[in-house]
C-alpha cells in the first residue's frame, strides 16, 4: 500500500492531537492489546449524542477481524 507522505504526516498529526485530547483511551487500548483480543470476543460500541437516544452495536470478533486489526495497529504505530 503506497501512501502519500504528506497525507501520512497529516494522519499522524491528527493521531497525536487525538491522543492528547483523550489520554485515557490510549491507555485503555494499550491494556486491551496487552490482554489480547481473540476470536469470539464481543466488542460493543455505544454512541450517545446530546439530546438523542444512545445507539449500540456489537460484533463477535472473527479471525479476519483480527487480521485487519493487526494491520491497522502496524499502520498507526
Amino acid at each position: 500500500m503506497n501512501m502519500n507522505p504528506a497525507a501520512l504526516m497529516k494522519i499522524l498529526s491528527a493521531k497525536n492531537t487525538f491522543d492528547k485530547n483523550h489520554p485515557k483511551l490510549k491507555n485503555y487500548f494499550a491494556a486491551v492489546q496487552k490482554k489480547g483480543i481473540q476470536e469470539g470476543t464481543v466488542i460493543q460500541l455505544k454512541i450517545t449524542n446530546p439530546n438523542d437516544e444512545p445507539m449500540i452495536a456489537n460484533i463477535k470478533v472473527q479471525q479476519s477481524d483480527l487480521e485487519l486489526l493487526s494491520e491497522l495497529v502496524e499502520i498507526i504505530k
